[in-house]
């Protein structure tokens, strides 16, 4: 992939989240200011089968050798699924791994984290759809970025470095599962990403 010429960039939300997140924000600000970038951070249902089959439609006429892909924590795992549908590349920060088995615990109704006043049922059967996105390739080497908190208090670090052996990326001494430094590594994501340009600033966001 020729990275100087990236057009597209995708962000992959996590369980509960939307693209009112943090991290979902200052890239949207960022994204604002590549003149040509196509910037696409959709709400994610909360049925797995339906959120992909929403993220392959609305990336379906994407150029293959110039499009990107961000995820965080289940954004992540569906981030790393893409990756290896598309060949894309791809920063996953704290990707959940094992979403079937972490997520089991969670079936039930829960309170959308950016606006309680909106609610969704996570089913039994929304946990089988996960494994069906499992993705078969074992080793990315650089086609992917991780980044992993030690002192996420959610996913095992452990499991996430071995998830993605090979691959270039960024292993942080204590942290949390929202990345709350995710602004230091701007530079570095950019670049990886294709997307560094003079003068692209980033921009602190607080989530509403």
């Amino acid at each position: 992939m020729n990275l100087a010429h990236t057009t597209h960039l995708l962000y992959l939300h996590g369980f509960r989240s939307s693209p009112r997140s943090t991290k979902a924000q200052q890239m949207a600000h960022l994204a604002r200011q590549v003149p040509g970038l196509t910037w696409w951070c959709p709400a994610l249902p909360p049925s797995p089968k339906a959120a992909a089959e929403l993220i392959l439609e609305g990336t379906r006429d994407w150029p293959a050798l110039t499009s990107v892909v961000m995820g965080s924590s289940l954004g992540g795992y569906y981030a790393t699924w893409l990756a290896a549908q598309r060949h894309w590349r791809a920063v996953v920060i704290n990707p959940a791994t094992q979403p079937g088995r972490d997520l089991s615990g969670y079936i039930g109704q829960h309170t959308c984290w950016h606006d309680p006043d909106q609610s969704f049922d996570f089913t039994q059967d929304h946990v089988k759809e996960l494994a069906d996105l499992a993705s078969p390739v074992q080793r990315f080497g650089s086609q992917v970025m991780p980044l992993i908190a030690k002192g996420d208090e959610l996913l095992d670090w452990r499991e996430m470095v071995a998830r993605y052996p090979d691959s270039p990326g960024v292993l942080c001494e204590g942290g949390d599962h929202a990345f709350s430094d995710f602004e230091t590594y701007m530079p570095d994501i950019l670049a990886f990403l294709g997307l560094a340009r003079p003068g692209l600033e980033a921009q602190t966001v607080k989530s509403s």
